[in-house]
């Protein structure tokens, strides 16, 4: 019977974080589509720039117009040449190339 109720009490607060995540979601790319006016844009003033979320502004207050996540398709052989260029300019690694020579 103390299962079923856990069930039901964890049930509850999943469905109660995921609509609020969703909410949340949508109330931020409302928020990301709204116009700012002009005056005072860039100064962090405004009432309603200083609504904004602050992951919507640059370092200097204005707001920024750019997708979050931008998603470029590369082939598997570039990621790992990518990733081996990584792992050689690493320090460690250089250290132990000195070490054997």
């Amino acid at each position: 019977m103390l299962q079923l109720l856990y069930i039901c009490a964890f049930t509850l607060l999943a469905f109660l974080a995921v609509s609020n995540l969703i909410r949340n979601l949508m109330t931020l790319g409302v928020e990301s589509q709204r116009p700012q006016p002009r005056g005072g844009q860039g100064t962090g003033t405004s009432p309603q720039q200083s609504s904004q979320h602050p992951e919507l502004m640059d370092e200097s207050g204005r707001l920024i117009r750019e997708p979050y996540l931008v998603m470029k398709s590369i082939s598997v052989d570039d990621a790992r040449q990518r990733l081996d260029a990584l792992y050689n300019a690493s320090p460690e690694t250089r250290d132990a190339a000195q070490d054997d020579a």
